[in-house]
């Protein structure tokens, strides 16, 4: 099928198969953890303070993670990354285990798994052009890679609901660290043909300098790196909230947390699906303002759901909407960045998504602790829609200043 056709190569064969069984186990964690911490201290605030942890050294070393990944073998820091992500994972598991259940300890070690996705992420996408031959597969490629993520998204809270009311939390933690077996077996078994990297003589601050002024000087990553960050800021951060609306809203238990999170992996996957399936990558601006203005609009409609069916039925359209919005822009930088940039493009996608949402996280929670857990995402659906309004009034204005100096150069010649 037109769809799969990127598994045709072996490397993203393996590294698909390995890791949608690790992120699976990744998204047990992450429900466990956030079950966990409102079950033990009620705060929406310390929720807030845990995505916060996560996702910051994102927003720090993420440029800096792609000069780095730029300067060496790409696979050995993913392997890298990867082990001692089960380091971690095994902590944590070992921590619960034993019932030591300290907020302090959760939340850092939540830090040292951030730091480690701050590399990890982008190494990881930066890597996707070389075991995808084909360039014009690669959107395909991330398309898929997408949509593996949010099965997992799916699968994974669906699967730590039941064990979390069967089993209890320490089954959870100990699955993720088990999943990366699987990942690392997949990784050992690659054969890349990475090309030999030339050792820049350059320093780090040097490229990271070169990396900002080629992302700001092009207007259309500068731009959708933007709203981007805007999105991440004020409009994704909802779902840090979605533990109180399962428990205090909606009068639910860890299962009903877990409906949530798979209602919005649902939508993810019906929009990576579509994603997968385009012939071409013309029209990846148009998809992403469309994305934007369905995610925006059912946030609103999340916030004032006044039934659980309801409010699940509208968490899948901001899966939907979430996922077209990050896959479109990160499927055009992939494909329009300059090889010699690409990771530290990417870098700045990691950035602007994985780093806006940890501030974006404490933002919605003080929010929720101030105006109730309703008006806080009540907001961010409004600044959301907002977003994608401005986006297309620049779009706009940026058209017709180019089509004057198209003009301008018809008259001079």
């Amino acid at each position: 099928m037109n769809v799969f056709r990127s598994l045709k190569y072996r490397n993203f064969k393996l590294f698909f198969y390995g890791q949608s069984i690790s992120l699976i186990g990744t998204w047990m964690q992450k429900t466990a953890v956030s079950w966990l911490v409102y079950r033990l201290t009620g705060s929406a605030l310390l929720l807030g303070v845990v995505g916060f942890v996560s996702l910051i050294p994102s927003l720090i070393l993420a440029p800096y993670a792609g000069s780095i990944v730029d300067r060496h073998n790409r696979y050995r820091i993913l392997v890298i990354t990867q082990v001692i992500s089960m380091a971690q994972a095994g902590a944590l598991a070992f921590m619960i285990l034993f019932k030591f259940y300290n907020i302090p300890a959760i939340i850092g070690l939540s830090l040292i798994q951030g730091i480690i996705n701050a590399f990890d992420v982008t190494c990881r996408q930066a890597l996707m052009m070389e075991m995808v031959d084909n360039k014009d597969d690669l959107p395909n490629a991330i398309a898929l890679n997408s949509t593996m993520s949010n099965l997992a998204r799916i699968a994974g809270p669906a699967v730590a609901g039941i064990i979390l009311g069967t089993f209890g939390e320490d089954f959870c933690f100990f699955g993720n660290f088990l999943s990366y077996i699987p990942v690392l077996g997949c990784l050992f078994m690659m054969k890349l043909n990475t090309k030999a990297i030339i050792r820049s003589e350059k320093s780090i601050w040097t490229e990271l300098q070169e990396g900002f002024k080629y992302v700001s000087g092009d207007r259309d990553l500068s731009s959708l790196i933007v709203m981007l960050s805007i999105s991440s800021l004020f409009v994704i951060p909802f779902n840090t909230l979605m533990p109180i609306f399962a428990k205090d809203i909606f009068n639910g238990d860890a299962k009903t947390f877990s409906w949530f999170e798979s209602a919005a992996g649902v939508g993810s996957v019906i929009s990576a699906v579509y994603l997968a399936n385009l012939k071409t990558n013309k029209n990846l601006i148009k998809i992403m303002i469309i994305a934007s203005l369905v995610f925006g609009l059912s946030v609103l409609m999340v916030a004032y759901a006044g039934k659980l069916s309801f409010a699940l039925i509208f968490m899948v359209l901001t899966g939907v909407g979430m996922m077209a919005q990050t896959s479109a822009i990160n499927t055009y930088i992939q494909t329009h960045a300059i090889p010699v940039m690409r990771a530290r493009a990417i870098s700045y996608y990691v950035m602007a998504y994985q780093g806006m949402i940890p501030i974006g996280s404490l933002l919605v929670g003080w929010l929720a602790s101030g105006l109730g857990p309703r008006r806080a995402v009540c907001i961010e659906g409004i600044i959301g829609v907002l977003a994608a309004a401005l986006f297309v009034l620049y779009k706009r204005r940026q058209q017709k200043l180019e089509a004057n100096v198209d003009n301008k150069a018809v008259l001079a010649g």
